[in-house]
């Protein structure tokens, strides 16, 4: 029985991270986590019954609290999955950025250090610290080319500055101290259980309740879209074969401009849910005032994984938006849970 210590397993992408490993019944998980306003232990109500999960709630940023947890637990590997993420956030905000992505992780890192240290040499080798990061770290792209593992780092928000640095200090881990840790850098997720913060499930509920749909400034910002299951596929992969001190990209071959992933939720809604009037949902969007900074281009070359590891996505963007779509569309009771506290799908990011 491998067991994991997953940080920030009741958030979008750790919570589906979670799901799978517990497909693979030789895993056991525990899964650390704050509860901020994005983490939701309703995400995992279909595995919390399970026994082999269990949850803690902890801070990352409480050091005592993480080296106390990673010593009783006596995990085989920590995927980090914990941190502020949202950019718009970030702007309004970044304190708590510096404080959970950067602090938080060195915490992390620290008590894993001195928690491998004493392990017995067959788990000491066996041993993996995996930590989930973003393409953002690389900056922008222009109209053409791919980030690359070797793409030098040019973070242009406090967000991506803050995972930036902890890229860096689990890299300098491993390098100074032998810890065999892999890095993910990750294109844009979507998919089930996402705050609605983010573009995807912003659109479906603003859409729903007749709401602006916003796009900012021109709507050619474009990103390369991971569906959450794929990307949860690519970290068990990495976490099973990839090579310690190795970073691997992760996309989902989905270059996309915003704008049409707008148009494209519109035209789902339209088949699936229409409006109540017969009109289309596109003429909900809105063009609003860009956010300071916004990077114009992320593309990830995804080459190394699949040629070292053999994973490649299996989902299509229009297969995964269809079933994102069909999934808020039967889940409006948990839409409703996440979004009835101090989050109402307002405006974030300004820079005021």
């Amino acid at each position: 029985m491998i067991k994991i210590l997953v940080t920030g397993g009741a958030g979008f992408i750790g919570g589906n991270f979670i799901r799978q490993a517990l497909l693979q019944r030789e895993m056991q998980v525990l899964n650390l986590d704050n509860l901020t306003y994005a983490g939701n232990l309703d995400s995992l109500r279909d595995v919390e019954s399970n026994s082999n999960y269990h949850f803690s709630k902890a801070d990352i940023c409480d050091a005592v609290a993480v080296e106390k947890i990673m010593l009783e637990y006596q995990p085989d590997a920590v995927v980090h999955f914990a941190a502020e993420s949202h950019v718009d956030r970030s702007i309004d905000g970044p304190a708590a950025f510096i404080q959970t992505n950067i602090i938080g992780t060195f915490n992390l890192l620290e008590a894993a250090r001195k928690y491998w240290k004493e392990l017995p040499a067959d788990r000491k080798v066996a041993f993996r610290f995996l930590h989930v990061s973003t393409d953002e770290v690389y900056g922008s792209l222009g109209s053409t080319g791919l980030f690359t593992e070797e793409t030098p780092y040019a973070p242009n928000s406090p967000y991506s500055a803050s995972k930036a640095s902890s890229d860096h200090l689990v890299r300098a881990y491993h390098h100074t101290y032998g810890i065999p840790v892999l890095t993910t850098n990750c294109s844009n997720n979507y998919g089930p259980y996402q705050f609605p913060e983010k573009l995807i499930p912003l659109m479906i509920l603003n859409a729903l309740a007749g709401k602006a749909l916003p796009v900012y400034g021109d709507g050619m910002q474009v990103r390369d879209w991971l569906y959450v299951e794929d990307h949860c596929r690519a970290i068990l992969t990495v976490l099973a074969t990839g090579k310690c001190g190795e970073t691997y990209n992760i996309g989902g071959h989905n270059e996309m401009p915003n704008i049409r992933i707008v148009e494209k939720i519109c035209k789902l809604l339209d088949e699936l849910r229409p409006r109540p009037d017969g009109k289309p949902y596109v003429d909900q969007i809105a063009y609003v005032t860009d956010r300071p900074g916004h990077d114009r281009r992320y593309a990830i070359d995804a080459g190394k994984i699949g040629r070292e590891l053999g994973w490649s996505p299996q989902e299509t963007f229009d297969t995964g938006i269809r079933k994102t779509v069909e999934w808020y569309l039967d889940n409006p009771d948990w839409c409703e849970r996440v979004t009835s506290g101090k989050y109402r799908q307002e405006r974030l990011g300004t820079g005021s």
